[in-house]
């Protein structure tokens, strides 16, 4: 680990041990990883939170722990790459000492998307991909909405302009995954994935396969 990764991670991880004491993310037999994907303002963070009112996880937030890192975030891919490579050390830190996980991120492609798949693998954690969408002009209201408001329980600064410039590079997700579609009712989605976390990663509903 190179000296600026070895600080970054450090830094991080005073911000999430102090999480620890408030989620208490353990799991009786298997830590869980559960990864978000999708665009800006399309509802990743509150099917996260909707989630972890029923089952514990420490979440890994890129957009709260990116500022933690970069006071002015810019979003550029060096920034964005930076803030993904801290994250990938600590959660499978976390997870190797038996917290469950939730990574609230874009995780847009697959190559940060194997980042996740190999953590999954060599600490035995099952993962659930979560990928979430909304119609861009839903999407575009709620940006527009945020920026208006400047909500105080989101720490995303992504407006349209870099939803626009994110949108092309997304990929299909080529594993089985929850889909949930947040312009209509997360509850079913919702409840799927609250069923496999209580199962440890062995039941639930089966996910939509890969594209």
């Amino acid at each position: 680990m190179d000296d600026q990764l070895s600080k970054d991670v450090n830094s991080l991880r005073q911000v999430l041990d102090n999480d620890l004491f408030i989620a208490q993310p353990r799991m009786p037999k298997q830590p869980l990883l559960v990864a978000m994907c999708g665009l800006p303002g399309t509802g990743k963070s509150h099917f996260a939170a909707k989630l972890t009112e029923q089952v514990p996880f420490l979440i890994l937030e890129t957009d709260r722990l990116r500022k933690v890192l970069v006071e002015h975030p810019k979003y550029t891919t060096n920034e964005h790459r930076r803030v993904f490579s801290s994250c990938y050390q600590l959660i499978e830190e976390y997870l190797l000492h038996g917290y469950s996980v939730l990574f609230d991120a874009t995780n847009l492609n697959e190559e940060f998307r194997t980042y996740l798949y190999n953590i999954s693998a060599s600490t035995g954690a099952p993962l659930a991909l979560v990928h979430v969408t909304a119609p861009q002009d839903t999407v575009r209201r709620r940006l527009k909405q945020r920026k208006a408001e400047k909500h105080a329980n989101t720490y995303s600064d992504a407006g349209w302009l870099i939803y626009t410039r994110l949108a092309p590079v997304e990929e299909p997700v080529r594993r089985d995954h929850y889909a949930v579609d947040t312009s209509k009712s997360i509850a079913p989605v919702l409840e799927q994935v609250i069923d496999w976390a209580r199962s440890g990663g062995q039941s639930g509903e089966k996910p939509e396969a890969g594209a």
